[in-house]
């Protein structure tokens, strides 16, 4: 909104020209995203806590040390990121372009889910909230309309064509075929995010870091000359999920001052839905879904883990990590919290830097 406001005033007032720079509204969403997020942070939590009570019910079969720790930490933070980088997109991005409006339709539409499944969990005062059919089938109905955006805004040529990193000008045609194959991508990116949110910071700055790098992506993807540079698909418009990543990454800072060990509000499934769902929806409209598999290694780690362990203890009955997610496996081997997040915090820049070295080897 700001965006449109100031820019069509360049004309008359020389400074406001600025705002037609992509990397200053970049900048300005970034920086209002996290301004947001950090000073209405304690009085969400105050808000929270008022309303919960007993905050998020702890898994019986978790680690034991959680019933401690964390019992009586409210839920649902993931409201506060949502509000900082729906604020951060709407004051500074072009809301002329049709991606945007589909990044915010997954992030809101898979947020709504995760609400209504910590909302149940709370009201249930137990760990199991919405049931998975019911969530599968709503992020699959929310995912079908944004793919539907996607496509139409990429159009016939491109819309349905594959990228694959690093080889030069290779593209796939899978024809309808994207529709299903976008739908897993935005799908399975929300779950394997809410399946690594199981301790205080791990999820959010993995999220950050994934944001940081997607940031570039697309803008060098919505920037004709440095993407025929690096022999990347040019896709006109991308430019500008710059400023919807960006706010992402304030928010999520915001958020990851009250996260910090030890947490005062966690994420809960209304975030790492919606921040899952947001990256698989960049991944998309960027056509590297391939490379989110990369930058987003911890969180396929920690999928296929679970994956893994439910396979083979119905093979075999026996359990292959000492329980799973894989973060709790290593808890269960006594390693200390803050280890752990801070040891899969590397690893999540170390799979970011692979991934943005994909941009060159081709």
């Amino acid at each position: 909104m700001l965006y449109h406001l100031l820019t069509s005033l360049s004309d008359d007032y020389g400074f406001f020209n600025v705002f037609n720079y992509l990397t200053f509204r970049t900048g300005a969403s970034l920086f209002t995203a996290f301004v947001i997020s950090f000073l209405f942070g304690p009085k969400v939590i105050f808000m929270l806590k008022n309303k919960q009570k007993k905050g998020q019910p702890i898994r019986d079969d978790g680690p034991e040390s959680h019933l401690l720790t964390k019992q009586g930490t409210p839920t649902m933070g993931g409201f506060l990121i949502l509000l900082g980088l729906s604020a951060g997109t709407l004051l500074w991005a072009d809301l002329t372009n049709q991606y945007v409006w589909a990044c915010l339709l997954i992030t809101s539409g898979f947020g709504f889910i995760g609400f209504l499944d910590d909302y149940a969990k709370i009201t249930r005062s137990s760990s199991d909230g919405v049931s998975g059919k019911v969530k599968l089938l709503l992020e699959i109905v929310i995912s079908l309309g944004a793919v539907y955006l996607i496509i139409d805004a990429a159009g016939p040529d491109i819309g349905t064509m594959l990228a694959l990193p690093f080889l030069k000008d290779t593209m796939i045609n899978l024809g309808w075929f994207m529709v299903p194959f976008s739908m897993f991508v935005l799908v399975g990116a929300s779950n394997s995010v809410n399946l690594t949110d199981g301790l205080d910071g791990l999820a959010i700055m993995p999220v950050i870091i994934a944001s940081g790098t997607f940031a570039i992506i697309a803008y060098l993807v919505g920037n004709v000359v440095f993407a025929d540079y690096l022999n990347l698909t040019y896709v006109t418009g991308t430019g500008e999920l710059s400023v919807f990543l960006a706010a992402i990454i304030g928010a999520g800072l915001g958020f990851l001052w009250f996260n910090a060990p030890p947490a005062m509000i966690f994420m809960g499934d209304t975030g790492s839905l919606a921040l899952g769902g947001a990256l698989g929806a960049v991944s998309v409209i960027t056509k590297h879904e391939i490379v989110l598999g990369i930058v987003g290694g911890l969180f396929v780690l920690e999928t296929v883990s679970v994956i893994v362990q439910v396979a083979s203890y119905k093979l075999t009955g026996k359990r292959v990590f000492r329980m799973a997610p894989i973060h709790h496996h290593y808890e269960k081997k006594g390693w200390a919290e803050p280890t752990i997040v801070i040891r899969f915090w590397i690893i999540a820049v170390l799979l970011a830097l692979v991934g943005l070295a994909t941009l060159k080897l081709r």
